[in-house]
């Protein structure tokens, strides 16, 4: 087998079978402040991605480049794509979740819990299911930069929001930050990022993983799963194997379903999130500080049914 790249660091035989020799890292846009949200649409051969503190969500696309897709997100953060293809995002200065319907127009799925308003949603995914689970950390309402100044109304927590009745329960309560959060294939467990208390010293910073109940509807565990390092875990998706890609201080953790660390992936600049899209879902989007990188893998993410 041919040597890996300098940019590829492995830790473990297994990550050697998941990275190709002859795939560059590549950088696709450059310019921006603070990249997060990245999520693909196969339909339109397109990336979304918001631009937080520029208050915008970009697109980027093979044949055209980079556009504006909307000019004031309400500083976007997080986002995902339903069951039905819609675009579900987490918003920092309007504290909600909102779809974006195919006709344009834009629905509030949720902007409070137990009667009081939300922090600053953050990241999202969408279960099989069609439930919505969101965490919803403070990080949003500290600064100008990423949303505004505002109170916070309760404590950080993961939520889910039932695809019926539109309820909004929390899952779990005991985070400091809740950041970025990813099922298993299979969908028992459930990843979330604790990304730490803002302007502590020593912040908590790991993963950890639930168990997720068989009617989807309640969390159990919650035990550290992995500390990235350097940095902190932020965003992060799943492949087919059950692997976790992370975005760190130093690019792309690579760890296994057993919480080994398989590999890096080294990029020039801090990555906050991440996920996979072009052809057959094995090309890998990366939001890093201020640009958008890409590496095609021999792994791919998981899709939905």
């Amino acid at each position: 087998m041919a040597p890996l790249p300098s940019w590829i660091e492995s830790h473990d035989p297994r990550f050697d079978q998941l990275v190709l020799f002859n795939a560059e890292l590549e950088l696709l846009a450059d310019g921006f402040r603070w990249l997060e949200g990245p999520v693909w649409f196969g339909d339109h051969n397109c990336l979304l991605f918001n631009d937080i503190p520029n208050n915008r969500t970009m697109r980027w696309s093979p044949e055209h480049g980079v556009s504006v897709f909307r000019e004031l997100s309400d500083y976007a953060n997080g986002q995902t794509r339903d069951r039905q293809g819609r675009l579900i995002t987490c918003h920092h200065a309007s504290r909600c979740l909102t779809r974006l319907e195919p006709d344009g127009t834009v629905t509030t799925l949720a902007n409070q819990a137990h009667g009081k308003r939300l922090n600053a949603p953050n990241d999202v995914v969408v279960k099989s299911d069609g439930s919505i689970w969101f965490s919803d950390p403070l990080y949003g309402l500290l600064n100008d930069y990423e949303g505004g100044r505002q109170l916070s109304e309760q404590p950080p927590a993961v939520y889910r929001l039932d695809p019926d009745s539109g309820e909004v329960s929390t899952m779990a309560a005991d985070f400091d930050g809740p950041n970025g959060l990813a099922f298993s294939p299979d969908e028992r467990k459930l990843y979330v990022a604790e990304s730490g208390a803002p302007g502590v010293a020593e912040p908590h910073q790991y993963i950890r993983v639930f168990d997720v109940a068989a009617d989807g509807r309640s969390l159990s565990g919650g035990e550290i799963f992995h500390k990235v390092t350097p940095g902190w875990a932020d965003g992060f998706r799943v492949d087919e194997a059950g692997n976790l890609w992370c975005g760190a201080a130093d690019g792309v953790h690579c760890i296994a379903a057993d919480g080994t660390l398989l590999g890096k992936v080294l990029v020039p600049h801090r990555v906050s999130n991440l996920c996979f899209g072009d052809r057959h879902h094995s090309r890998l989007f990366l939001c890093a500080s201020k640009a958008i990188y890409a590496l095609f893998t021999n792994t791919r993410g998981v899709q939905s049914p």
